[in-house]
């Protein structure tokens, strides 16, 4: 991903002052991704800045698409792993049968990152064969970094809600590789399908909640089969599911 010049990011972050002071704090030349290891206080920081802007609505959904991409650009994913201690997190854990099995952590003490994080956060672990089922979500944002193992991604706009299905279009659809990268907001790339090429296969994963204010809609998972009727332009009316039928189908 082509990084942001100076001028650039001054320019689109005029309206975003908490944002603007940390991205200059954090990016101080252009050639910070040579000067600056990803994976440290500032790196942390950073996400969590940005998070914190998204559901206070200093941003839009759009704009933390955007800069949490650059942010997870710069990831060094080894640093990434030991920041984590990845290899103790996984290291005899069960795995299960069906879908995936979220992984908890939690990141090591960091000056000025508070103890309660604006984001909540997660390690998937998947069998080969095995998926993070196909849903959308309401009122959050997410991202996902992939740790560990190759794996089937594909993402759809959400452009029309039905009663009992959407309508949605096909966005993203290709293999992913340790540290590749994706969002989500309630505004692009709304619907997500990860499934593991490889035996085992690691995403980690942050979202923010309640991203929306007012939404009349339940924050959460929305979960739909993404392999529904064909529609004109290579649009699909996909069938809303209940958690059950999403992972009997997909899991």
């Amino acid at each position: 991903m082509e990084l942001l010049s100076r001028r650039d990011f001054t320019k689109q972050s005029l309206g975003t002052l908490l944002t603007y002071s940390l991205m200059e704090t954090l990016f101080r030349t252009d050639a910070i991704a040579e000067e600056v290891k990803p994976i440290t206080n500032k790196w942390l920081l950073g996400v969590e800045q940005l998070t914190r802007d998204v559901k206070d609505q200093t941003i839009t959904q759009l704009a933390w698409q955007e800069k949490t991409e650059e942010l997870f650009s710069r990831v060094e994913l080894e640093e990434f792993l030991q920041l984590i201690d990845f290899e103790k997190l996984t290291t005899n854990i069960k795995m299960v049968d069906n879908g995936a099995r979220s992984l908890k952590f939690e990141f090591p003490n960091v000056e000025g990152l508070p103890k309660k994080l604006v984001f909540g956060k997660q390690v998937f672990a998947l069998h080969k064969g095995r998926s993070v089922v196909p849903h959308g979500h309401n009122n959050m944002a997410t991202a996902f970094l992939i740790l560990k193992g190759d794996l089937h991604g594909r993402h759809y706009d959400r452009l029309e809600d039905g009663e009992k299905d959407f309508v949605i279009k096909p966005t993203i659809d290709r293999t992913f590789q340790p540290g590749e990268y994706s969002t989500v907001s309630d505004f692009k790339d709304n619907i997500h399908w990860f499934k593991a090429i490889t035996e085992p296969a690691f995403i980690f994963n942050l979202h923010v909640l309640n991203v929306r204010p007012g939404s009349e809609l339940p924050t959460g998972r929305v979960y739909v089969d993404p392999q529904g009727e064909k529609l004109k332009g290579g649009l699909i009316r996909a069938r809303k599911l209940g958690y059950k039928e999403a992972h009997d189908l997909y899991g």
